[in-house]
């Protein structure tokens, strides 16, 4: 057979079988199924102050998608099921593709419950081709009839009668170590650490200085002797602590220095001595602060509580390790090009962020129903629940974003109009991966093709000028997966358990 033909043929068939945004809508209707459901219940209980009308809590228990995209028409007559909007009566009428999205929520007052009741909270744009569109059940036929082109793969949005595009976002893996030589500022090698726990993100850096010194940034802690983070987390022998941290003998020399300059012996005074950096005058106040610096932000994806403190002391004692070994020339640095060291942000991990700030934001839904609740309730009376959540504006601030472009964090250019100038541009325009790196600085390493990239990034498609190399396109055979549920990762973790048992003595 024909090399050429071969080659046709296989490509023709895995378009057909996969095609060539299959991981963006995937990852859509992850978020859909999944995602916003879990966001919406982590709120859990929300409790207005109203001394008045006694003890009030709301609970949030669950949230709904609608399964078909919906509109109302300008004599108040509600498209739905039965004659749903399609895509291309929302591009000719500058319509905005979307459907409405639901909370339940019950009200408990006195400890009397209420019946769980849907609560409408505004309009997600539906992706063409996604389970909510109705594109994605029809067949060849039934797709030329309703006017829409056949190959057309989808994967994009459609806001006020424009087709939008979410950019895929290149990002370095969370929860991973990433340790590099530097040279600047006294400090001969970092460790960079994006901590992400459900979609909130801590950063962490750990520095170590020329004279042997280690410091921690994260949080409200700046540039803090990391050893006494150690004696925060429970380990207050220093021999247990050199042990933990390495058997090789050169690294326990180096980290000496560090106990000599902090002699601190207790996890009581070390918890004081956060405090007192945090300038907090109040000693009971000290530790309880530092306790929720030590649990809730510090390396947050390994656990939240105080049993959780060992595993990050753990967890802290191989960086320490890895990070004199690097120093000492007995390890190499790990290479931030790597793309083992690189995470794609898909539209539903995009969406996850903007639904939760719009829910938990210090401006957010919940924040303005707290404050609606209570000043509705003083005119007496305990107000309905959808007289509380503002819908337009929910509505309001996705549309906006998808509009514009500027994305939670100040991400510029995630949603961008989807190039039609012929059917190859609109296919790459979908499989475009963006650096979030600037193109006005060189980042020369950064822009290289990196041997990685072989079989995941084209290593031809890329805009020539200034955002070469930082702009590039996913090879045609690529996939992203989109990760696993928590479920998912706490069976394979009761398999390992069981197959494999083990202990840290300390």
């Amino acid at each position: 057979m024909n090399q050429n033909l071969l080659v046709t043929l296989l490509l023709k068939s895995y378009i057909e079988e996969n095609g060539l945004v299959k991981y963006q809508i995937d990852s859509y209707n992850d978020f859909v199924t999944r995602r916003f459901p879990k966001l919406v219940k982590s709120v859990g209980t929300v409790k207005p102050d109203i001394p008045e009308l006694g003890d009030i809590k709301i609970h949030f228990i669950d949230a709904r998608v609608n399964s078909y995209p919906t509109f109302v028409e300008a004599d108040g007559v509600v498209r739905g099921e039965n004659n749903p909007l399609l895509p291309y009566e929302a591009r000719i009428r500058g319509l905005t593709y979307s459907t409405p999205i639901y909370l339940k929520v019950i009200t408990e007052v006195g400890g009397i419950k209420s019946d769980p009741i849907e609560v409408y909270f505004g309009q997600l744009p539906v992706m063409v081709k996604s389970i909510i569109c109705p594109l994605s059940r029809m067949n060849r036929e039934e797709l030329i009839k309703v006017r829409e082109d056949p190959n057309d793969p989808g994967g994009y949005f459609i806001i006020n009668g424009v087709e939008r595009n979410l950019i895929l976002i290149e990002e370095l893996a969370n929860n991973k170590p990433i340790v590099r030589k530097v040279d600047q500022n006294n400090i001969i090698v970092n460790c960079r650490v994006n901590s992400e726990r459900e979609g909130y993100i801590v950063k962490h850096l750990f520095e170590l200085k020329k004279n042997g010194i280690l410091l921690a940034t994260f949080s409200a802690l700046r540039d803090f002797p990391l050893v006494i983070l150690f004696k925060a987390l429970g380990i207050e022998s220093d021999e247990t602590l050199l042990n933990l941290i390495s058997k090789d003998k050169d690294v326990q020399e180096e980290f000496i220095i560090n106990l000599y300059e902090y002699p601190i012996t207790t996890q009581e005074e070390a918890l004081d001595k956060i405090g007192e950096y945090l300038k907090i005058p109040q000693k009971k106040l000290r530790k309880e602060r530092a306790e929720m610096i030590i649990d809730k932000y510090f390396l947050l994806h390994l656990g939240q509580t105080k049993k959780d403190r060992i595993n990050k002391a753990v967890f802290l004692a191989k960086i320490v390790e890895r990070m004199y070994k690097v120093a000492l020339g007995k390890e190499k640095e790990d290479d931030i090009d790597h793309y083992a060291n690189k995470r794609v942000r898909l539209a539903g991990e995009l969406f996850e962020i903007l639904f939760r700030t719009i829910l938990k934001g210090r401006q957010g839904v919940i924040n303005r129903m707290i404050f609606n609740y209570q000043k509705l309730a003083k005119r007496g009376g305990i107000p309905p629940i959808h007289a509380t959540i503002d819908t337009n504006f929910v509505t309001n601030i996705v549309q906006s974003v998808m509009a514009v472009g500027t994305w939670i964090g100040n991400r510029t250019g995630t949603s961008q109009r989807l190039e039609r100038t012929n059917f190859n541009k609109t296919l790459t325009h979908l499989r475009v991966v963006s650096s979030p790196l600037k193109s006005t600085q060189e980042h020369f390493e950064a822009r290289e093709l990196h041997p990685t990239h072989f079989g995941k990034l084209c290593p031809v498609e890329t805009p020539e000028g200034p955002t070469i190399g930082l702009r590039k396109h996913l090879a045609i055979f690529s996939e992203i997966t989109f990760g696993v549920s928590d479920e998912e990762r706490e069976k394979i973790k009761k398999l390992i358990e069981e197959d494999i048992e083990y202990k840290i003595e300390l």
